[in-house]
């Protein structure tokens, strides 16, 4: 197969944002794509993840644990799609791939920076940008998370949260439940996600509502938020209570501004809670184990997988930034060829 002369389309960080950025500080540019060298493969990109860190990375704040997007370079991002060329015999042209150069309607890579998949696990590839191996990182390794547990999780109708509600239940939680942006999201925590319990953040003071869905306290924190939802967490907690800091959708909104952090530590000492912030890359090694539990699940009907999907590179700008501002439900993807 020779596309030497193919052009694609990928997506540029123009400019970096002073703030929350803007649909200007992005821009669609034509590249082109060609033959791979040894060892390398062409993969005509499928899906790619829509994440909230990466606006951590557009704003290149300090100290995050991810690489920041250079200004005037092309952006990355898991994806997921089809070898189309091939110069490793053991990446075979039509093998399904997963890999970290989205952003882009073609990708060339090393074979050795690609992952090959099975194409019958899922009904469809997206499925395999979901973060079902984050949740689970964070309520086994990070929260150690015990049969019985009360469970709290934040921005549990987003990607993430919603797995780790699930997630927590079928590893034996006593008590899930969650909090969410709106009363619609609320019922889908409810109903499909199937918590105990959620409620709208919006609604009424933090720490009152959470106490109203966990009246006897709760042990583990996901946290995908921080700000004021960390701090009624820690309010609410029992002693040895355990918090896996995920996200910072609180900061993320903001545009980078600090938020209020867990205030005041004393009730952290008394009763000797854990916090541990956490990414998935610290716990690749419990990929395959996930990787079990999940096809088990799945082939049993016990995770729901909700997904939106947004057709088009040239929308995934906008989809990342309406991501954040929570305008989505479930885990989102931008679908870059059928």
């Amino acid at each position: 197969m020779t596309v030497t002369t193919r052009t694609a389309r990928a997506v540029q960080l123009s400019a970096r944002p002073d703030g929350f950025p803007e649909l200007s500080d992005f821009r669609l540019v034509e590249q082109p794509v060609p033959d791979p060298a040894r060892g390398q493969v062409l993969v005509r990109n499928m899906y790619m993840s829509i994440d909230p860190g990466m606006l951590m990375q557009i704003g290149a704040y300090p100290g995050i644990p991810l690489p920041p997007f250079a200004v005037g370079a092309t952006m990355f991002g898991d994806a997921i799609g089809e070898v189309v060329a091939s110069a490793d015999p053991d990446v075979p042209e039509g093998a399904l791939v997963l890999h970290r150069f989205g952003w882009r309607e073609y990708a060339m890579a090393e074979a050795s920076a690609i992952q090959v998949v099975d194409p019958d696990v899922y009904p469809s590839p997206s499925s395999y940008l979901g973060f079902g191996l984050v949740a689970y990182a964070g309520l086994t390794a990070v929260a150690s998370l015990r049969v019985g547990d009360t469970v709290f999780v934040s921005s549990a109708a987003g990607a993430t949260g919603g797995m780790a509600g699930q997630i927590a239940r079928l590893l034996g939680a006593g008590r899930v439940v969650g909090s969410a942006g709106s009363a619609e999201k609320v019922r889908h925590v409810i109903d499909e996600l199937g918590f105990d319990a959620a409620f709208d953040y919006h609604d009424a003071p933090l720490a009152e509502q959470l106490r109203a869905v966990a009246p006897n306290g709760i042990d583990v924190y996901f946290d995908n938020v921080g700000g004021a939802q960390l701090r009624a967490a820690i309010e609410v907690m029992n002693v040895g209570g355990r918090i896996a800091l995920c996200g910072a959708l609180t900061r993320q909104r903001s545009g980078g501004l600090p938020d209020e952090g867990p205030g005041d530590l004393l009730p952290v000492i008394g009763k000797r809670i854990t916090l541990r912030g956490f990414t998935m890359l610290d716990h690749l090694d419990l990929a395959a184990e996930f990787g079990q539990r999940l096809r088990r699940w799945i082939a049993d009907g016990q995770l729901v997988q909700t997904e939106t999907v947004v057709d088009g590179l040239e929308n995934a700008p906008r989809a990342l930034l309406d991501l954040v501002r929570g305008h989505y439900t479930g885990k989102v993807v931008v679908r870059l060829a059928r």
